[in-house]
């Protein structure tokens, strides 16, 4: 079925751009845009989830702990210095109102606010992107991840944001990666 679902996916896009419809739709956008979708394209069609789509995700390396990582998240976004804007113990939240275990899940809220603020300025739609987000979720084998929005689409997936604005989007890009990436591994 996957299998399919790629081959659709490959004779859609190659019908598009081949007729030169993929150049109509992508005028005037970031030269990155095809690849963007490109890439959610797949990811699509190997999932057939949405969400699985446009999110970025890491597995946990065995071993550690949730409490490991949640110290490492917070470790690696205070050194990549970007503002601790709250969290979400949801997991927590679900076992109370359920009265019995769940599994664990926290939502961790990180922003820097002068670019949310040109984000904004630029266009309030990104508003609904605020503040940028990272899941550390147990699924139900008990394995840990952790997800974050990818942000390629945002940042590459219309027409070319102003260029003052690209490199702080683009910081914040590499700061939600970095924490992914280190927090993976227990990186402080």
């Amino acid at each position: 079925m996957t299998f399919l679902r790629n081959v659709l996916a490959l004779i859609g896009l190659a019908a598009v751009l081949g007729l030169g419809y993929g150049a109509w739709v992508f005028s005037g956008f970031d030269p990155q845009a095809p690849m963007v979708y490109w890439h959610m394209a797949e990811r699509l069609a190997a999932t057939g989830n949405a969400a699985d789509a446009t999110v970025w995700k890491r597995k946990v390396a065995a071993g550690l702990s949730f409490d490991d990582v949640d110290q490492s998240i917070q470790s690696v976004a205070l050194a990549e210095n970007i503002k601790d804007v709250g969290s979400l113990p949801l997991g927590d939240q679900i076992a109370a109102m359920q009265g019995k275990p769940w599994r664990k899940l926290k939502i961790y809220l990180y922003c820097n606010p002068l670019t949310a603020a040109k984000m904004v300025d630029y266009s309030e739609a990104y508003s609904a992107y605020l503040p940028c987000r990272v899941a550390l979720v147990e699924d139900k084998t008990g394995a840990l991840w952790l997800y974050t929005l990818d942000m390629d689409m945002m940042i590459h997936g219309g027409r070319p944001l102003p260029p003052e604005l690209l490199p702080e989007a683009e910081k914040v890009r590499a700061t939600m990666l970095a924490i992914l990436d280190k927090a993976s591994t227990g990186e402080f």
